[in-house]
């Protein structure tokens, strides 16, 4: 018994030295355990199945060491250092440890069952597998198994080409891979490929894609639908790419003394000051304009640019000065601060470009000027509101604009100092019996005043005295004492006239006894206006007998 228990710890110490796996027919492997029980062994097992799916393949190692590539199957090794890694076909890529050793060692036994992808600092790789792609950025070993899924394996010089041939941008297409960018250029569209913010070269409509690792790719998409779009760094465009500029674009470059008006299809894009430099879609038209001896522009012009000109060309609020003077009114021409003319009605403009313009308007219409709320005291101290208003007209503009800043504003403080002083010297009821005395005093004064720069007062008048609550409580009182006093007067004139009257008609009367007669038919007349109904009792002559009777 001891001796097969030497012979047992003999055979293990011999199969941990074995590089190579002991195989034993299956006969023996399905007696040896029959064997161990009689000989009343330790039961330790020093066998190691291992089972490789259909799906899987295995790398057998001894002790880390790698032995061989297992193929689906069932495998038994005698020794206790056996171990096997097994890998899902499915997944395409093997995740070998130790991969860039054994392919310095083994790479004959690696080989027909391994694609091996290696990139060098300048390349990278894509690898296909079955419907699904794979990236290999540079310096990478990366290895893939064959047999199960179909491998494509494509290796890019970065060197050569960032970008990707054609047949692999379909193939990609709505595939997002790492270390590639897709770039759809319109077909009304141009685009400039930027490759670390430097200009490589134009890309026409279409579908493109280029590799960015370790690099910074960009486009940027311009339309062709507009002449005059957003070149980026125009001046690095014109200077170090011609041929791009000569291709698809036209520079247009000016003098100090020209400006340039460009227009596309008959219509005016853009206005170009002088010693200016820019780029434009081909195609445009280009009209050249010398402003060094005369910057009025002609009419055909006027109309183009300064009434018909689209908003977006906002460029021309700076390279036109503009003056509209409508009718009724005269503008004033200052070029550099010196005056030049008289401007009549219409729409002037001029370049503007190396001068200073100024075009003052003024209107030759008559105009109101208000001077309202005005609290002044008399000479008697009576606190008092007054509101005027005046009348002018401007007949010389030159004369306005030269000698006032503010012409409206100067008017309206000499017309407050006049009309304070009309007012505060005159008591309250020389004001209020003769407001037309202020009026010709204030206008005495305003006209004197605007006299010498060219304003022409026409009228002056004081719209309102406004007095205060208890003067206005006082006056009320006096004017209803006049007017009662007044009414009493005429009350005593009408009763004297009204007894005179009847005086008359006694002696009349008297001395006529038909008139008599005649003034009782009048009073029964009225008496009977006033009766609904009337009873005659006896004879008319009578009744009227002995209503004479009660009379008297």
């Amino acid at each position: 018994m001891q001796s097969l228990q030497l012979l047992w710890h003999f055979t293990s110490d011999f199969c941990d030295i074995c590089d190579k796996a002991i195989a034993f027919p299956k006969i023996t492997l399905m007696r040896l355990p029959n064997l161990w029980q009689k000989l009343k062994l330790p039961n330790i097992s020093m066998w190691n199945s291992f089972y490789i799916k259909p799906n899987e393949i295995g790398i057998l190692y001894h002790r880390s060491d790698f032995k061989r590539i297992l193929q689906p199957g069932t495998y038994n090794y005698f020794g206790r250092h056996w171990r096997v890694e097994k890998y899902d076909l499915n997944q395409a890529e093997a995740e070998i440890d130790n991969l860039e050793l054994l392919l310095r060692t083994r790479a004959a036994e690696l080989n027909p069952h391994l694609l091996i992808m290696q990139t060098g600092f300048n390349q990278v790789a894509l690898v296909q597998y079955g419907q699904s792609w794979l990236t290999i950025l540079p310096n990478q070993t990366r290895a893939f198994w064959r047999g199960f899924l179909e491998l494509q394996s494509h290796t890019f010089n970065l060197d050569e080409s960032l970008e990707l041939p054609q047949e692999f941008v379909e193939r990609i297409r709505g595939i997002s891979l790492y270390g590639v960018k897709k770039f759809q250029i319109a077909e009304s569209e141009i685009g400039l490929l930027y490759v670390q913010n430097n200009f490589v070269r134009p890309l026409e409509p279409g579908e493109y894609a280029f590799w960015s690792v370790n690099r910074d790719v960009a486009v940027r998409t311009l339309s062709q639908i507009v002449p005059n779009p957003d070149f980026p760094q125009e001046e690095v465009l014109m200077e170090k790419h011609p041929e791009f500029v000569a291709n698809y674009c036209q520079v247009v470059q000016l003098e100090p003394d020209k400006v340039a008006i460009v227009r596309y299809q008959g219509k005016v894009i853009s206005i170009l000051p002088p010693a200016s430099r820019k780029l434009f879609w081909r195609g445009v038209e280009i009209e050249i304009v010398d402003i060094s001896s005369d910057p009025k522009l002609p009419q055909n012009l006027v109309a183009e640019l300064a009434i018909n000109l689209p908003n977006a060309v906002t460029a021309t609020q700076r390279c036109l000065h503009v003056c509209e003077v409508s009718a009724q009114h005269v503008g004033l021409l200052y070029i550099n601060q010196e005056f030049q003319q008289l401007l009549e009605p219409g729409i002037h403009a001029w370049w503007t470009f190396g001068r200073s313009w100024k075009t003052p308007v003024f209107d030759l219409r008559q105009q109101n000027l208000e001077v309202s709320g005005q609290d002044i005291l008399s000479q008697d101290k009576v606190p008092l509101r007054v509101n005027l208003t005046a009348g002018f007209r401007i007949v010389d503009p030159l004369k306005a604009e030269n000698g006032l800043s503010d012409f409206t504003n100067y008017l309206y403080k000499e017309l407050q100092f006049a009309l304070r002083g009309a007012v505060g010297e005159k008591k309250l009821d020389t004001l209020l019996e003769d407001k037309g005395a202020i009026d010709k005093s204030i206008a005495d004064y305003i006209r004197e005043k605007t006299s010498e720069y060219g304003i022409i007062v026409d009228s002056v008048g004081v719209k309102d005295i406004i007095l205060p609550g208890e003067i206005k409580n006082i006056l009320s009182k006096v004017v209803e004492a006049e007017k009662a006093a007044q009414a009493n007067v005429i009350r005593r004139r009408e009763e004297t006239a009204a007894t005179r009257s009847m005086l008359n008609t006694a002696k009349v009367m008297e001395d006529n006894p038909v008139a008599l007669r005649l003034k009782e038919l009048e009073i029964l007349e009225r008496i009977a206006e006033k009766i609904d109904k009337i009873q005659v009792n006896g004879s008319l002559d009578s009744i009227l007998t002995d209503l004479i009777q009660i009379n008297r």
